[in-house]
């Protein structure tokens, strides 16, 4: 009867996902008192004293709260048992339930066993209930990790064997902190277990130290290694300006006790970042709070209301943001967000180089097409870890192959696009095409740009790689992506190819350009022909003739 009520409990974890960009999704989590839709924001909520009440919170429409199963039972035990988690919080909405693993790390010990609390969670009616983990702590000598990691995974084991409420889905904590290889062991275990969700543990350290690059690297460690149909929850996070970056990475579901906490710091969340009250002049938000007070307001309000103002005003701004974050999903829009929230703090930045290096596995999992096609827009040199840049140059690398081709022709970028259509270099090409039509058999034209690296002008109109914006001077960052993107086109077809004709523009880091151009003619043995020119002027005579001068020396030029 226990493996029936297992299999039924398995089948009944329905999560259902609607929309998909990068690794973020919207989804439908079933749960015994209604569907949460994710990525979702679950605020923490004290079931012993809260400054919000919890049927406020639901009222505002969030639709999944959290309460610590391990406060109940230390205070209320069986009464708690009786009367259920919903009434004691007095909300019929879903409820996710801790276990005491953030007691566990804050004071190292609670007194309770792993088995009981998951037994008093079934009890207490939890929609979703947490195992009793281990948190990684952020100094934790490597040694003691191990154990705990350990440990953590024969507790999995030991709640699974024990649970017996097929009605609450069980979340077991992935473990390992800055470890990585124990994070992946630990991810690797776990997904062989039947668990209807997953979490990231122990990111509450680091997050309290910025240290994105860490965050963004132990949750990617993780879902790379966790069952992609299963919801993934991020512990303690509770900071908007990190959700569209962890929503980006696959987190489906956040949990923290920070709009309260900020609160009573006197501390005002923005999307990109937090103010101190008293730093405030005017208020830079049009929540209900914040549209209905001015800081003046606020200020002369006992410090008690004023905190419950500011814990309003915080979760305000909390299910905005997940709200921002859906639309930019549907819309295909997801990583302009991350990029656009990546430009309030330094950290983040470093963290999306830290994801470029996992770019392999958002590109396997990433939607390629949107019902909406929209335009890129690039703005730093941090782009060019964009799937969009990752696929085409993937696309060029392992699919592009020059036949007959023996010359090489490298134009500069223009802002006009599609380039064979319009600008300089359509004008280029008619003339080209008008006096020298056979010679395009022999000649490859290419268009190098900062953020696709090179565009074959043959395929230039194919989405995104006419549909994109630069909002930027060229930076060695781009000139460099160039370069190893014109290296791995020569290696791929260095049979062919005898010559490359370079144009280059007088703004296009002129010198650093040259000279990485001149240096890898040298270390191919493949000659690199250098033609300083004025883009605009690319079909006039003087610059016309000029290429076709350069190209003569490997190509008869038909007469």
């Amino acid at each position: 009867m226990h493996e029936l009520s297992i299999k039924m409990l398995i089948e009944e974890a329905f999560f259902e996902v609607k929309h998909k960009d990068v690794l973020g999704r919207i989804g439908r989590l079933k749960t015994a008192h209604g569907v949460v839709e994710t990525p979702a924001f679950a605020p923490v909520i004290n079931p012993i004293k809260n400054v919000l009440s919890p049927a406020e919170i639901a009222e505002m429409g969030f639709p999944l709260l959290m309460t610590n199963a391990f406060i109940i039972y230390r205070n209320y035990r069986e009464v708690g048992a009786q009367i259920g988690v919903h009434k004691i919080l007095g909300v019929n909405t879903p409820i996710m339930t801790d276990s005491g693993a953030y007691q566990l790390m804050e004071y190292g010990y609670v007194d309770v066993k792993p088995e009981d609390i998951v037994r008093y969670e079934e009890e207490l009616g939890a929609d979703i209930g947490v195992i009793l983990d281990i948190p990684t702590r952020y100094y934790m000598p490597r040694e003691q990790v191990v154990l705990e990691v350990e440990e953590t995974l024969r507790r999995a084991r030991r709640s699974l064997a024990l649970r017996r409420e097929a009605k609450m889905l069980l979340l077991a904590p992935v473990q390992g902190g800055r470890n990585y290889d124990l994070v992946e062991y630990s991810a690797k275990a776990l997904a062989k277990l039947p668990f209807d969700l997953y979490g990231v543990g122990g990111p509450t350290q680091i997050m309290e130290h910025y240290k994105f690059s860490e965050l963004a690297r132990l949750v990617l460690t993780a879902k790379r290694h966790l069952p992609l149909s299963k919801p993934l929850h991020l512990f303690g996070a509770g900071h908007p300006m990190i959700f569209s970056l962890m929503v980006a990475l696959g987190v489906d579901l956040f949990d923290s006790a920070s709009y309260a906490l900020y609160a009573k710091d006197g501390r005002y969340l923005t999307p990109q970042g937090t103010y101190r009250f008293e730093d405030l002049s005017y208020l830079p938000c049009r929540c209900p709070v914040c549209s209905k007070h001015d800081v003046e307001e606020l200020k002369e309000l006992s410090a008690r209301e004023r905190e419950k103002l500011l814990a309003k005003h915080n979760l305000y701004v909390i299910l905005a943001e997940m709200n921002t974050i859906k639309q930019a999903i549907t819309e295909g829009e997801l990583w302009n967000l991350v990029e656009m929230r990546a430009g309030s703090h330094p950290s983040l930045k470093s963290a999306l180089i830290t994801i470029s290096e996992h770019v392999d596995f958002l590109e396997e999992h990433s939607p390629i097409t949107f019902s909406k096609v929209t335009g890129i827009f690039f703005t730093d040199t941090y782009s060019l870890g964009r799937l969009e840049v990752y696929r085409h140059v993937k696309r060029l690398r392992d699919s592009y192959r020059l036949t007959n081709k023996r010359v090489v022709l490298l134009l500069p970028e223009t802002e006009e696009k599609p380039f064979h259509r319009f600008g300089p270099i359509s004008k280029f090409l008619k003339r080209l095409l008008q006096e020298f039509r056979s010679l395009t058999k022999s000649v490859e034209i290419l268009v190098y740009t900062r953020y696709f690296g090179l565009i074959p002008i043959t395929i230039d109109d194919i989405y995104p790689l006419s549909q994109y914006e630069v909002a930027q001077k060229t930076a060695k960052e781009n000139v460099d992506f160039i370069t190893k993107c014109i290296r791995e086109f020569l290696l791929k077809n260095q049979a062919f190819i005898k010559a490359i004709v370079a144009c280059v523009n007088e703004e296009f880091l002129k010198g650093y350009f040259t000279g990485k151009l001149k240096r890898l003619s040298s270390s191919m043995g493949i000659p690199i022909e250098l033609l300083y020119i004025n883009v605009d002027e690319l079909h006039k005579d003087e610059t016309f003739y000029a290429i076709l001068s350069i190209i003569a020396k490997y190509i008869n030029l038909p007469k």
